[in-house]
Protein backbone atom coordinates (compact mmCIF):
# COMPACT_ATOMS: atom_id res chain seq x y z
CA UNK A 1 0.00 0.00 0.00
CA UNK A 2 1.56 3.18 -1.23
CA UNK A 3 2.04 6.54 1.47
CA UNK A 4 -1.14 8.53 0.93
CA UNK A 5 -4.19 5.64 0.57
CA UNK A 6 -6.98 5.79 3.29
CA UNK A 7 -6.87 3.12 6.15
CA UNK A 8 -10.38 2.39 7.59
CA UNK A 9 -10.59 2.29 11.34
CA UNK A 10 -13.65 1.30 12.81
CA UNK A 11 -14.54 1.56 16.19
CA UNK A 12 -12.45 4.88 15.80
CA UNK A 13 -13.73 6.24 18.99
CA UNK A 14 -12.87 3.03 21.37
CA UNK A 15 -10.09 2.09 23.64
CA UNK A 16 -8.22 0.70 21.12
CA UNK A 17 -9.38 2.59 17.88
CA UNK A 18 -8.79 5.84 19.37
CA UNK A 19 -5.29 4.80 19.96
CA UNK A 20 -4.71 3.06 16.19
CA UNK A 21 -5.52 6.37 14.24
CA UNK A 22 -2.61 8.81 15.31
CA UNK A 23 -0.05 5.32 14.75
CA UNK A 24 -1.33 5.00 11.17
CA UNK A 25 -1.29 8.43 10.91
CA UNK A 26 2.46 8.78 12.30
CA UNK A 27 2.96 6.44 8.98
CA UNK A 28 2.38 8.87 6.47
CA UNK A 29 -1.58 6.93 6.04
CA UNK A 30 -4.67 8.69 5.75
CA UNK A 31 -7.79 7.74 8.05
CA UNK A 32 -11.18 7.27 7.42
CA UNK A 33 -12.04 6.95 10.76
CA UNK A 34 -15.47 5.12 11.46
CA UNK A 35 -18.09 4.89 14.33
CA UNK A 36 -21.52 5.06 15.22
CA UNK A 37 -23.34 8.43 15.04
CA UNK A 38 -21.32 10.05 12.88
CA UNK A 39 -22.81 11.69 10.48
CA UNK A 40 -22.67 13.33 7.84
CA UNK A 41 -19.87 12.49 6.42
CA UNK A 42 -17.08 14.85 7.00
CA UNK A 43 -13.89 16.27 5.14
CA UNK A 44 -10.17 15.26 6.10
CA UNK A 45 -9.05 16.80 9.07
CA UNK A 46 -5.47 16.49 10.04
CA UNK A 47 -5.39 13.47 7.65
CA UNK A 48 -8.43 12.46 9.31
CA UNK A 49 -12.19 11.77 7.82
CA UNK A 50 -14.71 11.52 9.94
CA UNK A 51 -17.66 8.71 9.10
CA UNK A 52 -20.25 7.09 10.48
CA UNK A 53 -20.61 3.21 10.02
CA UNK A 54 -23.31 1.26 11.37
CA UNK A 55 -22.15 -2.93 10.80
CA UNK A 56 -26.76 -3.26 10.85
CA UNK A 57 -27.25 -0.71 8.84
CA UNK A 58 -26.53 -0.93 4.60
CA UNK A 59 -27.01 2.56 4.19
CA UNK A 60 -23.90 3.56 5.85
CA UNK A 61 -21.51 1.08 4.23
CA UNK A 62 -20.89 2.40 1.23
CA UNK A 63 -19.34 6.29 2.26
CA UNK A 64 -17.23 4.13 4.71
CA UNK A 65 -15.76 1.40 2.12
CA UNK A 66 -15.08 3.19 -0.69
CA UNK A 67 -11.70 3.25 -1.79
CA UNK A 68 -10.55 1.69 1.15
CA UNK A 69 -7.59 -1.58 0.60
CA UNK A 70 -6.99 -2.19 4.30
CA UNK A 71 -9.69 -1.71 7.44
CA UNK A 72 -9.32 -2.59 11.21
CA UNK A 73 -12.37 -4.38 12.38
CA UNK A 74 -13.90 -3.97 15.86
CA UNK A 75 -16.48 -5.84 17.14
CA UNK A 76 -19.03 -3.60 18.55
CA UNK A 77 -19.79 -5.04 21.84
CA UNK A 78 -23.28 -5.29 21.71
CA UNK A 79 -23.38 -7.56 18.37
CA UNK A 80 -22.82 -11.32 19.70
CA UNK A 81 -24.70 -12.29 16.57
CA UNK A 82 -21.52 -11.73 14.11
CA UNK A 83 -23.08 -14.03 11.56
CA UNK A 84 -26.13 -11.68 11.48
CA UNK A 85 -25.00 -8.47 12.39
CA UNK A 86 -21.28 -7.72 11.04
CA UNK A 87 -20.99 -10.61 7.83
CA UNK A 88 -22.55 -9.14 5.73
CA UNK A 89 -20.98 -5.37 6.06
CA UNK A 90 -17.79 -7.27 5.93
CA UNK A 91 -19.01 -9.17 2.98
CA UNK A 92 -19.55 -5.78 1.32
CA UNK A 93 -16.32 -4.33 2.39
CA UNK A 94 -14.81 -7.09 0.35
CA UNK A 95 -17.25 -6.60 -2.37
CA UNK A 96 -16.21 -2.84 -2.81
CA UNK A 97 -12.89 -3.58 -2.87
CA UNK A 98 -10.90 -4.23 0.79
CA UNK A 99 -7.90 -6.70 0.30
CA UNK A 100 -6.85 -6.83 4.01
CA UNK A 101 -8.85 -6.62 7.17
CA UNK A 102 -6.47 -6.68 10.63
CA UNK A 103 -9.52 -8.30 12.83
CA UNK A 104 -9.02 -6.72 17.03
CA UNK A 105 -9.92 -10.52 18.25
CA UNK A 106 -9.25 -12.19 21.93
CA UNK A 107 -6.28 -14.18 23.00
CA UNK A 108 -7.46 -17.93 23.00
CA UNK A 109 -9.88 -16.85 20.18
CA UNK A 110 -8.96 -19.66 18.16
CA UNK A 111 -9.74 -22.33 21.01
CA UNK A 112 -12.80 -20.77 22.60
CA UNK A 113 -15.81 -21.14 19.66
CA UNK A 114 -17.94 -19.19 22.35
CA UNK A 115 -17.09 -16.01 21.81
CA UNK A 116 -18.11 -13.79 18.77
CA UNK A 117 -14.36 -13.36 17.92
CA UNK A 118 -13.78 -16.81 16.67
CA UNK A 119 -16.59 -17.01 14.74
CA UNK A 120 -15.25 -13.69 12.77
CA UNK A 121 -11.73 -15.36 12.46
CA UNK A 122 -12.89 -18.56 10.77
CA UNK A 123 -15.08 -16.02 8.68
CA UNK A 124 -12.25 -13.96 7.74
CA UNK A 125 -10.14 -17.28 6.52
CA UNK A 126 -12.80 -18.65 4.44
CA UNK A 127 -13.09 -15.03 3.00
CA UNK A 128 -10.65 -14.81 0.21
CA UNK A 129 -9.53 -11.36 2.20
CA UNK A 130 -6.13 -11.46 3.34
CA UNK A 131 -6.28 -11.16 7.26
CA UNK A 132 -4.08 -10.20 10.21
CA UNK A 133 -5.69 -10.98 13.79
CA UNK A 134 -4.68 -9.04 16.33
CA UNK A 135 -5.32 -11.39 19.83
CA UNK A 136 -4.84 -8.94 23.15
CA UNK A 137 -4.95 -10.56 26.57
CA UNK A 138 -7.55 -8.83 28.57
CA UNK A 139 -7.04 -4.67 28.52
CA UNK A 140 -5.42 -2.95 31.70
CA UNK A 141 -7.99 0.02 30.24
CA UNK A 142 -11.07 -2.80 31.65
CA UNK A 143 -9.51 -1.42 34.94
CA UNK A 144 -10.39 2.17 34.68
CA UNK A 145 -13.47 1.73 32.33
CA UNK A 146 -15.55 -1.16 33.19
CA UNK A 147 -14.63 -1.82 36.92
CA UNK A 148 -13.66 1.60 37.81
CA UNK A 149 -16.99 2.19 39.73
CA UNK A 150 -16.08 -0.98 41.46
CA UNK A 151 -12.73 -0.16 42.44
CA UNK A 152 -12.96 4.32 42.61
CA UNK A 153 -16.09 3.16 45.09
CA UNK A 154 -15.90 0.35 46.41
CA UNK A 155 -12.39 -0.64 46.65
CA UNK A 156 -12.79 -4.18 45.12
CA UNK A 157 -12.58 -6.01 42.23
CA UNK A 158 -15.89 -8.17 41.23
CA UNK A 159 -14.28 -10.79 38.69
CA UNK A 160 -15.27 -14.29 38.32
CA UNK A 161 -11.45 -15.49 37.33
CA UNK A 162 -10.65 -17.51 40.66
CA UNK A 163 -7.03 -17.70 40.71
CA UNK A 164 -5.93 -17.82 37.41
CA UNK A 165 -3.26 -15.48 36.24
CA UNK A 166 -4.17 -13.26 33.42
CA UNK A 167 -1.25 -11.34 30.58
CA UNK A 168 -2.86 -8.12 31.54
CA UNK A 169 -1.97 -5.65 28.04
CA UNK A 170 -1.72 -1.99 27.67
CA UNK A 171 -4.38 -0.44 25.07
CA UNK A 172 -1.10 1.65 23.18
CA UNK A 173 0.79 -1.44 23.06
CA UNK A 174 -1.75 -3.48 21.25
CA UNK A 175 -3.55 -0.20 19.15
CA UNK A 176 1.08 -0.56 18.01
CA UNK A 177 0.61 -3.80 16.85
CA UNK A 178 -2.61 -3.33 14.59
CA UNK A 179 -1.27 -0.46 13.66
CA UNK A 180 2.18 -2.25 12.28
CA UNK A 181 -0.19 -4.57 10.37
CA UNK A 182 -2.78 -1.92 8.61
CA UNK A 183 0.58 0.12 7.09
CA UNK A 184 2.28 -2.75 6.17
CA UNK A 185 -0.39 -5.58 5.36
CA UNK A 186 1.70 -8.20 3.13
CA UNK A 187 4.59 -8.47 6.25
CA UNK A 188 1.48 -9.40 8.82
CA UNK A 189 -0.74 -11.31 5.76
CA UNK A 190 -1.95 -14.31 7.39
CA UNK A 191 -0.15 -13.94 10.85
CA UNK A 192 -1.96 -13.75 14.15
CA UNK A 193 -0.38 -12.19 16.97
CA UNK A 194 -1.18 -11.98 20.43
CA UNK A 195 0.50 -9.38 22.63
CA UNK A 196 0.46 -9.30 26.39
CA UNK A 197 2.32 -7.67 29.00
CA UNK A 198 5.34 -8.78 30.67
CA UNK A 199 3.75 -10.83 33.56
CA UNK A 200 0.62 -13.08 34.46
CA UNK A 201 -0.72 -11.58 36.86
CA UNK A 202 -3.43 -13.24 39.46
CA UNK A 203 -6.17 -10.76 40.70
CA UNK A 204 -5.31 -11.27 43.76
CA UNK A 205 -1.69 -9.67 42.18
CA UNK A 206 -3.58 -7.07 40.57
CA UNK A 207 -5.51 -6.01 43.59
CA UNK A 208 -2.46 -5.23 45.23
CA UNK A 209 -0.77 -3.25 42.86
CA UNK A 210 -3.73 -1.14 43.03
CA UNK A 211 -3.57 -0.98 46.80
CA UNK A 212 -0.05 -0.21 46.34
CA UNK A 213 -0.48 2.44 43.58
CA UNK A 214 -3.79 4.09 45.69
CA UNK A 215 -2.81 3.97 49.21
CA UNK A 216 -6.07 2.46 50.54
CA UNK A 217 -6.21 -1.28 50.50
CA UNK A 218 -8.36 -3.16 47.11
CA UNK A 219 -9.35 -6.53 47.62
CA UNK A 220 -10.35 -9.07 44.86
CA UNK A 221 -13.90 -10.14 45.88
CA UNK A 222 -13.51 -13.49 43.27
CA UNK A 223 -17.40 -13.73 42.73
CA UNK A 224 -19.10 -16.63 41.18
CA UNK A 225 -20.24 -16.67 37.79
CA UNK A 226 -23.61 -16.29 39.01
CA UNK A 227 -22.89 -13.71 41.12
CA UNK A 228 -21.05 -11.48 38.44
CA UNK A 229 -23.80 -11.77 35.83
CA UNK A 230 -26.08 -9.85 38.57
CA UNK A 231 -23.38 -6.98 39.76
CA UNK A 232 -22.47 -7.16 36.20
CA UNK A 233 -26.19 -6.44 34.97
CA UNK A 234 -27.28 -4.25 37.87
CA UNK A 235 -24.28 -2.33 39.27
CA UNK A 236 -21.87 -2.22 35.86
CA UNK A 237 -25.00 -1.59 33.60
CA UNK A 238 -24.00 -4.60 30.88
CA UNK A 239 -26.47 -5.76 28.58
CA UNK A 240 -26.50 -9.14 28.44
CA UNK A 241 -24.48 -10.06 25.50
CA UNK A 242 -21.73 -8.32 27.05
CA UNK A 243 -22.21 -10.46 30.62
CA UNK A 244 -22.18 -13.47 28.31
CA UNK A 245 -18.87 -12.24 26.78
CA UNK A 246 -17.13 -11.22 29.52
CA UNK A 247 -18.01 -14.11 31.79
CA UNK A 248 -16.22 -16.53 28.99
CA UNK A 249 -13.62 -14.62 28.81
CA UNK A 250 -12.88 -14.29 32.70
CA UNK A 251 -13.92 -18.37 32.87
CA UNK A 252 -10.85 -18.46 30.89
CA UNK A 253 -8.28 -16.78 33.08
CA UNK A 254 -10.03 -19.03 35.91
CA UNK A 255 -8.93 -22.28 34.18
CA UNK A 256 -5.32 -21.00 33.17
CA UNK A 257 -6.34 -20.27 29.40
CA UNK A 258 -5.41 -16.45 29.63
CA UNK A 259 -2.05 -16.60 31.66
CA UNK A 260 0.36 -17.43 28.11
CA UNK A 261 3.27 -14.50 27.47
CA UNK A 262 4.30 -13.71 24.50
CA UNK A 263 7.02 -11.41 22.74
CA UNK A 264 4.64 -10.16 20.00
CA UNK A 265 4.87 -6.35 21.38
CA UNK A 266 8.75 -6.12 21.36
CA UNK A 267 8.78 -8.32 17.97
CA UNK A 268 6.20 -6.14 16.15
CA UNK A 269 7.49 -2.97 17.01
CA UNK A 270 10.38 -3.15 18.76
CA UNK A 271 9.50 -1.85 21.97
CA UNK A 272 8.91 -4.14 25.39
CA UNK A 273 5.23 -3.70 26.41
CA UNK A 274 4.08 -1.59 29.91
CA UNK A 275 4.10 -3.79 33.17
CA UNK A 276 0.73 -2.93 34.86
CA UNK A 277 2.15 -1.15 37.75
CA UNK A 278 3.59 1.40 35.31
CA UNK A 279 0.80 2.03 33.87
CA UNK A 280 -1.27 2.00 37.29
CA UNK A 281 0.59 4.65 38.58
CA UNK A 282 0.00 6.84 34.97
CA UNK A 283 -3.78 6.25 35.30
CA UNK A 284 -4.17 6.58 39.16
CA UNK A 285 -6.59 9.57 39.37
CA UNK A 286 -9.60 8.02 37.35
CA UNK A 287 -10.12 5.65 40.72
CA UNK A 288 -9.47 8.74 42.86
CA UNK A 289 -12.11 10.82 40.90
CA UNK A 290 -15.06 12.21 42.93
CA UNK A 291 -13.86 10.38 46.28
Amino acid sequence: MSTGEVVLVTGATGTIGRLVVPEVLKAGRSVRAASRGRSPSRPAEDGVERVELDFTRPQTWGSAFEGVRVMFVVRPPQLSAVGRDMVPALTAARDAGVEHMVLLSLQGAERNPVVPHARLETWLRASGVGWTFVRPSFFMENLSTTHVGDIRDRDALMVPAGRGRTAFVAAHDVAAVAAAALVDPASHRSRAWTPTGPEALSYHAVAAVLTDVLGRPVRYAAPGLVSYGRHARTSLAMPWPMVAVTAAIYTSARLGLAAGLTADVQRVTGCAPTRLSAWAEQHAEVWDAGR
